[in-house]
């Protein structure tokens, strides 16, 4: 099953925001004030809960607890919203004998609707007394939204004065780009951490991560990745080898969760591996795999099992980037099926037909003109996608 850091408690409980018959609201404690850090969407509408959790973490570098819920977005409220948000703070950190700041938030659903505060009332004592009596999956399970699977992952690493432990779980499957930096993140570890290593190294993680897959090419108002690291197992990650490690199994871990989003996507049934080198820096060949990556031609083709390179081509080409056209090379799979300005000989449609029924299909592009690198994950498009974004407020 999972590995569970030492020192962390959750709880997850059903308030009736927008769902039936399932929990959506949920909690983690930990046990000890635990190092803090934040990811946040670059949206230049951030959600309530994005400003409060965001304004915490400037503030301190310590955190107690992350509380979440599902339904209501809390984003683009106004001043209620804020209001409204303090209030939910204030009632979970009474109950839990902690100050406010001290508890992280975040938020997820329909932007627009205020909180139910009726609901608030009733769920947060429940909430509080299921403290110990529900499991991480509870919890991954009640941040879900259109998500159709709970999304948690747990990694142990063994440092010089002992073994700790890292669980990250997630919610997304569309409205998904998250430049951050309606994706919600959340990471807790029992190591002891320096309050800047910390920070620095979720950015890193997410910049490899969270930031580098796409479903529809939308950036949430919600989008947070929050991470909390208590200490709870004695064990310092302190010496150089040490901070590696544990900084690779966070990667690690965020890569994996940020697959499990995309292998979700709504409608989705591909997971489009699209890896572009050749460029002439690390930030253009991240443009390529972008527009690549965002369009809907390809997306549509590569669902179709098309294997249309003229739609891959054509995006490479509006992308913006600085390349010689008669340099770059397109392969699907690991057969190149474009080259040096022009189509490879080949019957095409029998040759990658067993290819473009993977559920997970490598798109590779060379631009031939330098030594930038960059893979992104995407999804395809579907007409369920359509379905369930036509009909999400209903």
């Amino acid at each position: 099953m999972f590995t569970i850091p030492a020192g962390y408690t959750f709880s997850a409980v059903s308030a009736g925001f927008k769902y039936t018959g399932r929990n959506d609201l949920s909690l983690i404690v930990s046990e000890c004030p635990a190092h803090a850090a934040g990811v946040f969407t670059t949206n230049r509408f951030q959600a309530a809960p994005v400003v409060k959790s965001r304004t915490s973490l400037d503030r301190s570098p310590m955190a107690r607890a992350i509380l979440v819920n599902a339904g209501q977005a809390n984003a683009c409220t106004g001043d209620e919203g804020l209001m409204l948000c303090d209030k939910t703070r204030i009632m979970v950190g009474e109950k839990l004998g902690m100050a406010p700041e001290d508890i992280l938030v975040a938020s997820t659903g329909v932007i627009g609707d205020q909180l139910r505060m009726d609901l608030w009332e009733k769920a947060v004592p429940e909430l509080v007394d299921a403290l110990g009596h529900c499991d991480a999956l509870d919890m991954a399970k009640a941040i879900m939204t259109t998500d159709t699977f709970p999304k948690v992952v747990s990694k142990t690493v063994s440092l010089e004065q002992g073994e700790i432990r890292l669980l990250g779980m997630c919610k997304g499957a569309g409205m998904i780009c998250p430049h951050m930096a309606t994706m919600l993140g959340f990471v807790i570890c029992d190591a002891q951490v320096e309050d800047g290593w910390w920070a620095e190294s979720l950015r890193a993680a997410v910049d490899v991560s969270f930031n580098a897959i796409t479903v529809d090419g939308d950036t949430s108002t919600n989008d947070c990745i929050l991470a909390l690291a208590n200490g709870a197992s004695g064990v310092c990650a302190l010496s150089a080898q040490d901070k590696r490690l544990l900084k690779a199994a966070l990667i690690d871990l965020c890569q994996d969760l940020a697959f499990r989003i995309v292998q979700d996507a709504e409608g989705g049934t591909k997971v489009l591996r699209i890896a572009v080198s050749g460029a002439r820096s690390k930030g253009q060949a991240e443009i390529v795999a972008r527009v690549v990556g965002h369009s809907p031609l390809v997306k549509t083709a590569l669902y179709g099992q098309d294997p249309n390179w003229g739609r891959i081509v054509a995006a490479i080409g509006r992308s913006g980037a600085d390349f010689n056209p008669d340099e770059v090379s397109v392969a699907l799979g690991d057969t190149v099926i474009f080259q040096k300005g022009q189509p490879v000989d080949g019957d095409w449609d029998s040759i990658l037909a067993p290819v473009l029924k993977r559920d997970e299909i490598n798109v590779q592009i060379s631009l031939g003109s330098g030594r930038g690198k960059y893979e992104l994950l995407a999804s395809d498009l579907t007409e369920e996608y359509i379905k369930i974004n036509a009909q999400y407020r209903t």
